[in-house]
């Protein structure tokens, strides 16, 4: 089954994201959305600044700067109930990608929103949690229930090459991370 949350941009006025997110905070909380409305998120990043002529520590300055000027992002199931709260929030303009009309927005693909999370340090990129040597089974695909040896891994790609027997002898077989458990 697809999870049905899913997150959507918002927009708003530029420089109103942050009294933004506070009334769509308020709103859910006020009329009973946790079900519907779970995260409200500004993505920034902090930036250092330092004048042109600085001859010293004192001129060089950290700023919080929004990512994404005039929009906020919202983890939600859309619903009329759910995209009217949103939608009727003070200074928000619409949601991106709708083409208005009463139409329901498209939503982040999960890549794009995976990739945001990962940078403004939301959430973290998994890592492989299995030893070289040591034996995993396989959970998903043509090879799922098939025990291997941990040849080696690659935290970036998340892929992990298993030496699973095929035919009677090892082969090395490429996998995601969530396609390995241990044995």
């Amino acid at each position: 089954m697809i999870n049905p949350r899913r997150w959507y941009v918002v927009q708003t006025y530029s420089g109103s994201e942050d009294s933004v997110k506070k009334d769509i905070e308020r709103r859910i909380e006020s009329m009973g959305m946790q079900s519907l409305i779970f995260n409200v998120l500004i993505p920034e990043e902090t930036v250092i600044e330092k004048k042109l002529n600085a001859k010293n520590e004192e001129e060089i300055t950290q700023k919080i700067k929004k990512k994404f000027p005039g929009y906020v992002f919202v983890e939600m199931i859309i619903t009329d109930e759910s995209w009217h709260v949103i939608r009727n929030t003070p200074q928000v303009t619409g949601f991106l990608g709708s083409s208005g009309g009463r139409t329901k927005p498209v939503p982040i693909p999960h890549e794009e929103i995976t990739q945001i999370l990962l940078d403004i340090g939301v959430i973290e990129k998994p890592t492989f949690k299995y030893d070289i040597g040591e034996i995993v089974e396989i959970v998903n695909g043509p090879f799922a229930g098939q025990k291997g040896e941990v040849v080696s891994f690659d935290n970036h790609k998340e892929t992990a090459i298993i030496n699973i027997e095929m035919f009677g002898r090892g082969t090395p077989t490429e996998f995601n991370f969530i396609d390995i458990k241990e044995k």
